[in-house]
């Protein structure tokens, strides 16, 4: 049975499951739909054309589903999705998306968004994916599978950050960062590769040393950035990781790719 705070407002309309539950001086709206085990735990707000899945916990402040912050904006019918076992802690805030993006914003399962941190409108976010505290990501960026987003980091719209990417803490983030990736600075440059996650995530050391040559042929000095994605494609066919880096740098994108400040040996 839906256990609802008696100072909760839960406008007509709203759509929760039977085991949720609604703490202290919630406010839902009326199109916003909960899935099973969901827990809103106090002075939560959520809105808009919004639908969280199942096992989500929502803490205290958050503002969920409300108009992005797009001058843009007029009102179009878009929507926020949130997966399923998503953690949302204080004072977080996720807008729905817009008219010049998708119409969806989209969080995917087992996500962590920490304190502070902010989803703009039409972002995407994969599986797994962890924001730290304060992070926040501009309208449209993509976020991959495992992705970390360091504290206090700030990621430009349009942005494209590949599965099991770490982004350490105080970086603004302007360009796309390659799968497996790790960056960090102030205008963040590509540091290597995301080694330690890798290794937490069971990569083999074949993997491991597939990527790392991989990567040194990408950033190597001779010939053209063009020509070494050639080669690097050709030399690795059979290694699936190596090959979503290279499916990342041919695909569609708006901003230019993260590259390493200085030759580095990943």
């Amino acid at each position: 049975m839906t256990d609802i705070h008696s100072t909760a407002i839960i406008e007509d309309g709203a759509d929760l499951a039977d085991d949720v539950v609604v703490g202290p001086y919630c406010h839902i709206g009326p199109r916003v739909r909960v899935g099973s085990g969901g827990r809103l735990l106090s002075h939560v707000v959520v809105t808009g054309n919004t639908t969280i899945g199942s096992g989500v916990t929502i803490y205290p402040f958050a503002s969920i589903g409300h108009q992005p912050q797009d001058l843009k904006y007029k009102g179009e019918d878009s929507t926020l999705v949130i997966g399923n076992d998503v953690t949302i802690r204080e004072h977080v805030t996720v807008n729905p998306a817009t008219q010049a993006g998708r119409m969806v914003t989209e969080i995917g399962d087992h996500c962590l968004l920490m304190v502070g941190s902010h989803v703009a409108h039409d972002c995407v976010l994969g599986h797994h994916v962890i924001l730290v505290n304060n992070a926040t990501l501009a309208g449209h960026v993509e976020i991959g599978d495992y992705a970390i987003i360091g504290g206090l980091s700030a990621v430009h719209q349009y942005v494209r950050i590949g599965r099991h990417v770490m982004i350490g803490g105080m970086s603004g983030v302007e360009n796309d960062i390659i799968p497996y990736g790790s960056a960090v600075g102030n205008r963040a440059f590509l540091s290597g590769l995301n080694l330690i996650g890798l290794k937490r995530r069971g990569f083999s050391r074949d993997t491991i040393h597939a990527l790392r040559t991989a990567y040194r042929l990408l950033f190597a000095q001779e010939g053209s950035f063009a020509e070494r994605v050639e080669d690097v494609s050709c030399s690795y066919t059979d290694v699936e990781p190596v090959m979503e880096i290279i499916a990342f740098i041919r695909g569609d994108s708006q901003r230019a790719l993260c590259q390493p400040a200085v030759e580095s040996t990943a």
